[in-house]
This record gives structure tokens, C-alpha cells and sequence, in this order.
């Protein structure tokens, strides 16, 4: 599939799309095995933040899973051919009244593989004509393609900052 082009999705979704290097497939694929494995190695670290105000890593994984949702959401009805403007959401907030500081990390883990497990299969299913739908999304124009990309890109940004800022191995 090729990668979707800068006038399919807006300015801040390059974050995400651009750290995508190969088949999207492939990689939506290894994140069900690799965030895990992830997470559980460093499980001892699971209430660690790097920072003050920081999430830790229990959040972050929490916040990974509620993004997932979200977008596999908007893939669901922009390939659907919705019409209607779908809302954005405040990733912060989202995580203040979550509560995943009182969960398990292996719940969280298990929760992760089985969601994009199950997101996997909308995902391969969609055609192309579906794929170059779109919609309007927190005020901006994107098309589903460029989604699908950004939930795999999203994941790699994330990896990136738990290896830079939480050390993880």
C-alpha cells in the first residue's frame, strides 16, 4: 500500500505517518507481539514517569490503547462513508480519569494484543475505495488510509520516547 500524501490528512498526523518505513501491515502486525513483550519486560517500571506531570508507564500504555479506540473509530466510520464531523479528543484528559494507575500492567498488556487483534481484521478488510475515504476528524480532513497509518506511526513515536526518556529496554 502506498504511504498516504500530505493532502489526506493534516499537518500534525506527518509525526506519525512519517516514522512508518516499511508495509504497514507488517508493522501493525509486530506491535501485537512487540508492545507486549515490551511492556512485560519492564513491567518493574510499570508506575515509573521520568518526570514530574509525566505519565508512567502503566499511562502510557493506557493512553496507546484509549488512541487505538479513537482511531479505530474513525477508520470504522469513515469507511462507512460517515458524513458527520467526528469529534477530537484531549489525550490528557483522557488519561486523568482513566484510572489506569489502579490496573494490572498484564491486564493492560492483554487488553493491548486483543484490541488490535480484533482492530486487524477491520483493518484488512478494508478495499481501496475505502481506504481513500474520508472524513472530518477534530476539524480536519483525513482519509482512512492515512489512519491506519498514523496507528502504527503512533505506536513507533511512543516506543521511541519510552527508550529516550524511560529507558527502557
Amino acid at each position: 500500500m502506498n504511504r498516504p500524501q500530505p493532502n489526506e490528512y493534516p499537518t500534525w498526523g506527518e509525526t506519525y505517518i512519517s516514522k512508518v518505513d516499511r508495509d504497514i501491515f507488517e508493522i501493525l502486525n509486530e506491535q501485537v507481539t512487540s508492545i507486549p513483550a515490551l511492556f512485560r519486560a519492564n513491567a518493574g517500571k510499570a508506575n515509573y514517569a521520568y518526570a514530574e506531570g509525566k505519565w508512567t508507564l502503566k499511562e502510557m500504555l493506557g493512553h496507546i490503547i484509549d488512541t487505538e479506540r479513537v482511531f479505530a473509530y474513525r477508520i470504522t466510520c469513515f469507511a462507512r462513508n460517515e458524513q458527520q464531523p467526528l469529534p477530537g479528543f484531549d489525550e490528557d484528559h483522557y488519561v486523568l480519569n482513566a484510572r489506569f494507575a489502579e490496573r494490572e500492567l498484564e491486564d493492560l498488556i492483554e487488553e493491548f494484543a486483543a484490541l488490535r487483534k480484533a482492530n486487524l481484521y477491520l483493518f484488512k478488510s478494508l478495499n481501496e475505495d475505502e481506504l481513500n475515504r474520508k472524513g472530518i476528524a477534530s476539524g480536519r480532513e483525513i482519509n482512512v488510509k492515512s489512519i491506519l497509518f498514523i496507528v502504527g506511526g503512533h505506536i513507533i513515536h511512543h516506543v521511541g520516547v519510552l527508550k529516550e526518556r524511560y529507558h527502557v529496554v
